[in-house]
């Protein structure tokens, strides 16, 4: 493993799929209520990677495999290096715009018109907004609403 300037390790915990939070949560649980004698001083549950967590330790890998061992639904600490320029990118949240450009069709998830199907007409990247023309409607109606607030159908329509 590669230390990192505070002597610190990172490794990756594999985990049972769609269990990477109550991993994350059981290891500051155990941690918290003295149930181990493991350091570990982050828990990273990266949106982007399904069925991993990511530990930072002073500890070596041995202690974190102990550690994985009474942890529910961890399975493994991978053995590969790992090094905070490799996790870093996973520290930065994606704005909610990234992958929606114009011609996009998407379906609003909030507000009056949930449900409803729509075509991007205008991204906003600084207010992470995007401008939307409902699709099935009669009359073309343009609404402004939060990139969080869509889902993507159809990427690939001009």
């Amino acid at each position: 493993m590669t230390a990192s300037e505070f002597g610190n390790y990172y490794y990756i915990i594999k985990t049972t799929n769609k269990h990477e939070r109550t991993v994350a949560d059981n290891i500051c649980e155990a941690i918290e209520n003295e149930m181990t004698d493991v350091v570990v001083t982050s828990v990273i549950v990266p949106e982007d990677i399904k069925g991993y967590v990511f530990v930072e330790s002073p500890e070596e890998h041995a202690r974190i495999e102990e550690l994985v061992e009474s942890i529910a639904h961890a399975r493994v600490v991978l053995k590969s290096e790992t090094s905070m320029e490799e996790i870093k990118h996973f520290l930065v949240p994606k704005p909610v715009v990234s992958g929606i450009d114009e011609g996009t069709i998407v379906e609003l998830i909030a507000g009056p018109f949930k449900g409803e199907k729509a075509v991007v007409k205008r991204v906003d990247h600084t207010k992470e907004e995007i401008t939307v023309e409902l699709y099935e409607s009669i009359v073309p109606i343009s609404i402004t609403v939060r990139g969080d607030n869509v889902r993507v159908i159809d990427r690939n329509q001009e």
